[in-house]
């Protein structure tokens, strides 16, 4: 030991009581911090205990987000940004000027997927959808756009259609007396424009968030109807989602109440969803060859045609992320924290806007990598689809040929139908919102049936 070191040490031996002040200090800073922190976990504690706090008391009744967002302000700012039109690769939107009219007072759009592609039109032939249809924007525009299309303004539609486009639970309660499937039967009788001013906001809390528990729940009768048909299929009787469904199942359940493919039920307008026979496509073609369900005659060719709308539940069914277990929430709202909170994004919105808590949560890649992945499978599929869209043209091309030829309605009757269903397989994925993503062997794979049934519809012709 040196000689500065045993001075030191022996100027603390001969002033013992400097030294015990000394340990004293340092133990109640201890102390004092050990106290602060565990005042912190306490605190953190009880704030993961009591997850909200009621500024409002919320009800059955209570529709209006902005009220909802008084006792939840971070969900509440998450889905006000629904709004944000952000372009991805193969997703999303841009935000394109336009001129109000008396009839359509929006000055901001998304761009028509028709002038990006006129094959679809004519694949539409006839259909409201050959007149108005636009790249996707978010949930804050979804009852907005929906008044304003040209399917809606030019076209008669049932209030059944607001059943995906507006927050309808307390409207259907109303309408019924308190019966929610009484008011749902009833609106949908009504015209478009009758319905539309029994509803306000868009996609609202309470549509999917019982207001006393904050529990996920479904609150549209064509998804709980037609969970009870798909698990009665599988041998499940009676099967009610809200009392029956995981927490997980629910975190899909909640998005599958509308991002479905659907079909109006005879004259009362019933919101049908096909799952009495399953989820894959040919199930859902069976089923609507066997209620012999025509959407509309095709103007160019005669053909019982049917319309894809927009089936995002039955494709991600048919995906590893649904094998795997990954709910639709997981992807497109995310976990993040607010404090010592863990909340759901309510910024719904492409996981490609979002990779780090969308994707790495899961896959430990870099976002370039990750981007790149997704990408390619959507271009693949893209590419496929035009294939497919190609094939389908052809198709239309020689069955009008074979109709101005003087063939009869017998004589084109094999063709019609391989077009009803190369143009039902080919919009199931082009309606269907991922490009592929979802589910991309069995895009892949619907996309391949649909050429094939064009290409049978070409040599049918042939042989007639």
């Amino acid at each position: 030991m040196s000689g500065a070191e045993e001075r030191g040490t022996g100027s603390w031996r001969r002033n013992p009581v400097k030294f015990l002040m000394l340990t004293a200090i340092i133990a109640a800073l201890s102390a004092a911090g050990g106290a602060a922190l565990l005042v912190n976990i306490l605190e953190r504690k009880q704030e993961a205990r009591n997850p909200f706090y009621r500024v409002v008391e919320l009800t059955n009744e209570t529709e209006d987000p902005a009220i909802w967002g008084k006792d939840f302000p971070c969900q509440y700012d998450g889905y006000k940004r629904t709004t944000d039109q952000v372009r991805t690769r193969f997703g999303g939107s841009e935000a394109l000027p336009r001129t109000p009219t008396k009839a359509d007072p929006r000055s901001i759009v998304a761009q028509s997927k028709l002038e990006e592609d006129p094959r679809l039109k004519r694949m539409w032939a006839g259909y409201a959808f050959s007149k108005d249809f636009r790249e996707e924007r978010g949930h804050g525009y979804m009852l907005e756009d929906q008044t304003f299309t040209e399917r809606v303004l030019e076209f008669k539609q049932p209030g059944t259609c607001l059943h995906c486009h507006a927050s309808v639970y307390v409207a259907y309660k109303k309408a019924g007396g308190g019966d929610l499937i009484k008011g749902f039967e009833k609106i949908n009788l009504l015209p478009f424009a009758e319905a539309r001013k029994l509803v306000t906001h868009p996609i609202a809390c309470i549509d999917c968030h019982d207001p006393k528990t904050m529990q996920l729940r479904v609150t549209r009768p064509g998804f709980i109807e037609g969970m009870r048909a798909l698990k009665a299929s599988q041998g499940v009787a009676n099967y009610d989602v809200n009392a029956m469904a995981t927490r997980q199942e629910m975190r899909s359940f909640v998005c599958g109440q509308c991002h479905v493919e659907y079909y109006f039920q005879g004259p009362e307008k019933r919101l049908v969803y096909p799952w009495a026979k399953g989820l894959k496509i040919e199930n859902i073609v069976a089923y609507y060859d066997e209620v012999k369900q025509t959407d509309w005659v095709h103007a160019e060719t005669g053909a019982p045609a049917l319309k894809a709308q927009h089936p995002e539940f039955e494709m991600w069914n048919q995906g590893i992320h649904a094998r795997s277990g990954v709910a639709c929430a997981d992807c497109h709202m995310p976990y993040k924290r607010e404090g010592a909170l863990k909340i759901s994004d309510h910024h719904v919105r492409s996981p490609m806007l979002n990779i780090n808590r969308a994707c790495q949560t899961c896959h430990k890649w870099s976002e370039d990598e990750l981007k790149d992945r997704v990408e390619t499978i959507q271009e693949r599929t893209f590419q496929l689809r035009n294939s497919a869209m190609d094939a389908l043209m052809d198709l239309i091309t020689d069955i009008q040929a074979a109709r101005a030829s003087g063939k009869t309605d017998a004589q084109l009757a094999a063709a019609r139908n391989d077009q009803r269903r190369a143009q039902f397989l080919l919009d199931f994925v082009e309606a269907e919102n991922s490009t592929g993503f979802h589910a991309p062997q069995e895009s892949a794979r619907i996309l391949g049936e649909s050429i094939n049934y064009s290409r049978k519809g070409q040599m049918a012709l042939r042989r007639n």
